[in-house]
């Protein structure tokens, strides 16, 4: 492989229960209802696809600008101490920075990205960091995943995606990317998408560096 992507959520940062929980208080406190299906249908959209689908699918009344800046000031302060960081997950991503290019292919604001990029010491090890915001459409579109590679300046069918949601394997097999998944344990991936687009599935970050050898 000549780059590794990594997502954020669910893969380095053990955040997808806080976005839930978030997301949650935003559309019970504002007239909305969530939904069983409310937290895996938004695993992977951009900040404009999730904060139009609390308004238009839940009911939350407020503009889909002010769920967005609701949601993500309140991510940004439970960061602003510490981002929640799985268990070896810089190391994961220095051991494989020292082999080869690194980036991030995120649905997360750029300013949660920064948040952990700075808090984790790795901004001068991950040269690219990509947000669904900064493309057409977030996963499980291709888009956030294919210019994470072209700013690495790498063939897509040359690197490799850790990913952990259904959404994200959908994306980063799309685009063409050798997909790692390690399944997310509160949120699991359909099964089914987890057969069709892994290639190699883990139970802990920390087995990637020598997964990749076996690529």
């Amino acid at each position: 492989m000549d780059a590794v992507v990594f997502d954020l959520d669910g893969v380095l940062v053990d955040s997808e229960r806080a976005w839930d929980e978030v997301r949650r208080a935003v559309v019970a406190g504002n007239g909305g209802t969530w939904t069983e299906a409310a937290t895996r249908a938004m695993q992977g959209m951009s900040t404009p696809e999730w904060a139009a689908y609390l308004v238009g699918e839940l009911g939350t009344a407020l503009t889909a600008d002010e769920v967005a800046r609701a949601v993500v000031d309140e991510m940004a302060r439970r960061y602003a101490d510490a981002p929640p960081v799985i268990e070896g997950a810089v190391d994961a991503v220095r051991a494989v920075a020292a082999r080869g290019p690194v980036g991030i292919a995120s649905s997360s604001p750029p300013v949660l990205i920064t948040s952990f990029l700075e808090f984790a010491g790795l901004t001068g090890l991950v040269p690219v960091a990509v947000s669904s915001e900064d493309v057409a459409a977030g996963k499980p579109a291709p888009d956030v995943y294919l210019e994470a590679a072209r700013r690495l300046d790498v063939d897509p069918r040359r690197a490799a995606a850790v990913e952990d949601s259904t959404n994200g394997l959908r994306s980063a097999h799309a685009a063409g990317l050798t997909v790692v998944a390690v399944p997310n344990p509160h949120f699991p991936p359909d099964p089914q998408v987890l057969a069709a687009t892994a290639t190699t599935v883990l139970g802990d970050i920390s087995e990637l560096p020598a997964a990749l050898e076996r690529l």
